[in-house]
């Protein structure tokens, strides 16, 4: 290393700035400044006195120091943002797989219902000689999943309003599902003119079997006015 260290080059180059500015004092006519300038100088090494070659490494070695520095502050900034990254990553993929642990729950607790419910059959339900609305949608909620009752209930709505008797005077279509003929029935029970647990069982096997469920037998309803 040279006679002076890069430290050194440091203070002489801040000590010729200051010398510098003392000058340009004296030259607007300030005797004090004058002074401060030669005291200072006296005691100091200009950034003048440095040969050339040390001045450029003098510098460098700022210049190093400053990119050092930038290096050393993005590198902090790039970790914390891939910690919060990681973080928010972390949180979302936690609430997907929550997400997805309910719906297949509900996915379960539906099928187990849907299959306990399709065991059902007609003989389950008491023989009355005749049935009110009421008794008639009992009957169906404990046949229908829950979920796709109120699709089931808005088609009975519009074929029969609950009427297990009805018949079409044109068509001839029978039941609470306007079944054409009435007799494709019997392929849920014998009884299926005067059981509407017979008719319920029929017409849940039609939405499944021909539109996958009753919602979706609804869907087909609404956009066709008939199923």
């Amino acid at each position: 290393m040279s006679r002076i260290s890069v430290r050194g080059f440091a203070v002489a180059s801040a000590t010729a700035v200051t010398a510098v500015g003392s000058v340009v004092g004296v030259a607007s006519g300030s005797t004090a400044q004058t002074n401060d300038a030669e005291a200072t100088a006296a005691g100091t090494t200009l950034l003048a006195d440095i040969p050339a070659g040390q001045q450029a490494q003098v510098q460098t070695a700022s210049l190093t120091q400053q990119a050092d520095a930038q290096a050393i502050a993005a590198d902090a900034s790039a970790k914390k943002d891939a910690e919060e990254a990681a973080r928010k990553a972390a949180a979302e993929t936690a609430i997907a797989k929550k997400e997805a642990a309910e719906k297949a729950a509900q996915a379960a607790k539906e099928r187990a219902e849907a299959k306990e419910k399709a065991s059902r059959s007609a003989s389950d339900f008491p023989v009355l000689k005749s049935y009110s609305i009421s008794a008639i949608q009992a009957m169906a909620a404990q046949m229908v999943p829950s979920g796709q009752f109120q699709c089931f209930s808005n088609i009975v709505d519009h074929e029969s309003d609950w009427n297990y008797q009805a018949v079409n005077p044109s068509s001839g279509a029978y039941g609470m599902f306007q079944a054409l003929p009435g007799s494709k029935m019997a392929s849920a029970g014998a009884d299926w003119r005067t059981n509407p647990a017979t008719q319920i069982k029929w017409g849940l096997n039609y939405m499944n079997e021909r539109y996958g469920s009753p919602c979706e037998a609804w869907s087909f309803w609404q956009a066709n006015n008939w199923y």
